[in-house]
């Protein structure tokens, strides 16, 4: 199994104008438990250059990828231009997930799985 190719499978169902959490990511890979490793496998491009990395948040909505980014805000004006609604709280900016939030299915998870076991990763 190779988690690293997990991530990128999920990652790129990610709709556009849409965010997740490195949680959720962790659990449609199998890893439940491995959210900070979606963050490292991101930031270090294990998980392929094409993985659309600006989606992705923490639990509470707050852009904490300002590591894999060129510059700080990167992050932030990628997700507005895609229609995302980015606001300033004490924490950070943030995503409202209950608005922006990809709110995958479980028939999406059981098409994954599947996905998973057809390409023996």
């Amino acid at each position: 199994m190779d988690f690293y190719a997990r991530i990128q499978t999920v990652c790129a169902r990610i709709p556009y104008g849409k965010a997740a959490t490195y949680g959720q990511i962790a659990l449609l890979c199998g890893k439940p438990k491995n959210a900070r490793q979606v963050g490292y496998a991101l930031r270090c491009g294990l998980a392929g250059e094409e993985v659309p990395a600006h989606r992705i948040v923490n639990a509470s909505g707050v852009l904490s990828g300002a590591a894999s980014f060129d510059y700080p805000k990167e992050q932030k004006l990628l997700l507005e231009k895609e229609g995302v609604c980015v606001t300033w709280e004490v924490r950070g900016w943030r995503v409202d997930l209950k608005k922006d939030g990809w709110k995958n299915t479980m028939q999406e998870a059981e098409e994954l799985a599947r996905e998973f076991v057809e390409k023996g990763i």
